[in-house]
């Protein structure tokens, strides 16, 4: 087999939105062009750093006498998603981050928000991308917690935004995430925003 420039991609982020949430439990999409569930709620523009994946196992050395490595059981891996919501107006990107119960109205009429130590609850997400010659790539993490927030920052040259670590937990398979890729349509183009 040879190498192919045309198997080398950047993702973009998919015209309209690339980041939807939903609740635990919500229809998950099993194809990269399945129609998204009503449940789902685009989280809007991400900030220009994209999104983070890591997903490393990790191992212990077992040492021989004499000093060689003569095993390395996996101890446990993690699945996380990096990334930072910069529509901080957008009410359903809010209760992601302050938790449902702790935001509550409509801008357009008054919204407030509660901040206390009440645990976050997990939903599912889908994240979505158009890779090159409009190939459409969908990851689908149905059971993600969001386990870490960076500090917000305030100033008048930079965007508001909220910095998340989604860490993706199991399924009842076993499975913390999946990815779907499939030629999209004519068109089916990536953007530089939402």
């Amino acid at each position: 087999m040879s190498n192919s420039v045309d198997n080398v991609s950047a993702g973009k982020p998919k015209v309209g939105g690339a980041v939807s949430i939903a609740p635990l439990g919500s229809t998950l999409p099993t194809t990269a062009d399945a129609v998204l569930a009503a449940a789902f709620k685009g989280a809007g523009y991400i900030s220009e750093d994209g999104v983070t994946h890591t997903s490393s196992p990790e191992s212990e050395e077992v040492k021989a006498w004499g000093g060689d490595t003569v095993l390395t059981p996996q101890t446990g891996k993690t699945d996380i998603y990096k990334m930072k919501f910069i529509e901080v107006m957008n009410v359903d990107v809010l209760k992601a981050i302050y938790g449902g119960e702790n935001v509550s109205g409509v801008i357009s009429t008054g919204l407030a928000i509660t901040g206390n130590s009440k645990e976050l609850d997990a939903h599912a997400w889908v994240i979505d991308q158009v890779l090159k010659g409009n190939v459409l790539y969908r990851t689908v993490i149905p059971n993600g917690k969001i386990t870490e927030i960076g500090d917000v920052v305030y100033k008048d040259n930079e965007a508001i935004g909220f910095e998340v670590t989604i860490t993706a937990l199991p399924d009842n398979t076993g499975n913390t995430h999946y990815e779907y890729m499939k030629k999209g349509p004519e068109g089916a183009t990536g953007s530089t925003g939402a």
